[in-house]
């Protein structure tokens, strides 16, 4: 029996009278790659910000590693927001050396074989680097932590299909492969055939969590063509 990482107990968040996750239960297995699947505003990132420990007020109960989010599990979480993290002010090897003094699990050789695999110029500063290259930089800083748990926010969202192709690939080639990993998407078939286990998002609640393979099997659907069928307005 797979060992559960995470365990989530009637989990609700509020924005004001907005209701972003309501009563979410579920029991994550480690070692697996779990699509958080949905459309735009069904709760994702918000789910995500609180496993990160970035959002700290909330309804009912989660666990990560036995431990509520706090200092001991940002130790085993390595985290890629949906937004710019990395100072404007620092170079790729600022980013190196602030994740080495910062995270004890954080490879450095592995960042900088990844920073030239990518021809990102160590010295050019974050601010003058392109949008696409800012992102790959900030996963190179993910990627290179030895981390028991991945959260990924819509890591391809606006980047072009050969270039989703090669993150994953980076992704998958790079993490540590004892770990977990939480992909956010919105672009189901970019994920459908790298994910173990799908939690789909509608409207704040979860309307599934299962095997991917046994969702396909149920339904005789591919996981992208199920999730329109089931978000078909």
């Amino acid at each position: 029996m797979d060992k559960h990482i995470i365990e989530i107990k009637n989990l609700t968040k509020k924005y004001g009278t907005l209701t972003a996750l309501h009563n979410v239960n579920l029991k994550l297995p480690a070692g697996k790659i779990i699509g958080l699947m949905g459309p735009n505003g069904s709760g994702k990132t918000t789910f995500l910000k609180i496993l990160a420990n970035l959002l700290m007020t909330y309804e009912g109960e989660v666990l990560i590693n036995g431990f509520k989010p706090g200092i001991e599990t940002k130790k085993i979480i390595s985290y890629l927001p949906d937004c710019n993290y990395l100072s404007e002010k620092w170079n790729a090897n600022d980013a190196i050396e602030f994740f080495n003094d910062f995270y004890d699990d954080f490879n450095p050789d592995q960042a900088r074989v990844l920073v030239n695999r990518l021809q990102i110029n160590p010295d050019q500063k974050f601010r003058h680097l392109s949008k696409g290259t800012k992102e790959k930089l900030q996963l190179v800083m993910v990627l290179s932590r030895k981390a028991q748990i991945y959260l990924f926010d819509e890591p391809i969202a606006g980047v072009d299909p050969a270039a989703r192709e090669f993150i994953f690939e980076l992704i998958l080639e790079n993490y540590n492969k004892d770990g977990t990993i939480i992909v956010s998407t919105h672009l189901i078939s970019d994920v459908e055939n790298i994910v173990d286990y799908a939690i789909f998002l509608k409207n704040g609640t979860v309307f599934r969590f299962d095997e991917a393979e046994s969702i396909r099997s149920e339904t005789g659907l591919s996981l992208n063509d199920y999730f329109k069928e089931e978000y078909r307005c």
